[in-house]
């Protein structure tokens, strides 16, 4: 039989009140309680190793989260190169949310794999879902953008602020909006050309 943590990695329905999730949402809260409590710069030697603790990786120097920074297991975050969090980031990454290289986040952003039933006796029972997030090579997600669960955003786009992601987001593309659309498209030949302009 599964556990309720197998069946959330796995996709399935699931109980979020079941005693392993709420120890491991705990034992995450407790780290992040020591992260978000330093007031040290966010290039302290200390802070790397509390965001490699969260994680569950290796010490990266590459990997920069400004605190504040909420998330529900930290374990199902997984990044690439150049990883850059600005202030007061969420991310319920209980099903699992992948980034790039050279990803940046403004500030406020909301990143959200769990959903929950229509159904408002089954959701009273705390049954939950979840969906990936997958976020592309040289992504940058303007503040206070919110992504919901199971989209993806492809290599080299924008997402402005204030954007509400509902549905998947091409590569090369400035997209905004509630619910987010594209506004332009960009092109990979004029990229290196001209620091701020298209």
């Amino acid at each position: 039989m599964k556990t309720e943590w197998e069946k959330m990695v796995g996709g399935e329905p699931f109980q979020s009140n079941d005693p392993d999730l709420v120890a491991r949402r705990e034992q995450c809260r407790q780290l992040l309680n020591r992260l978000n409590s330093r007031v040290d710069g966010a290039f302290e030697p200390e802070r790397y190793a509390l965001i490699a603790e969260l994680l569950q990786i290796d010490v990266r120097h590459d990997i920069v989260i400004q605190t504040p920074f909420h998330c529900d297991y930290g374990t199902r975050i997984r990044c690439g190169k150049n990883f850059y969090v600005n202030f007061d980031c969420v991310i319920l990454d209980g099903g699992g949310v992948t980034f790039g290289d050279n990803v940046m986040i403004a500030p406020k952003v909301q990143i959200y794999t769990a959903f929950h039933p229509f159904d408002p006796i089954i959701r009273a029972v705390y049954t939950e879902g979840v969906k990936p997030v997958q976020v592309g090579n040289d992504v940058w997600i303007g503040g206070g953008s919110i992504l919901l669960p199971g989209v993806t955003i492809g290599d080299n786009t924008i997402i402005g602020a204030g954007s509400v992601v509902t549905r998947d987001i091409p590569a090369n593309v400035v997209a905004a909006g509630n619910p987010c659309r594209i506004i332009r498209h960009l092109d990979p030949a004029e990229y290196g050309k001209n620091p701020f302009t298209f």
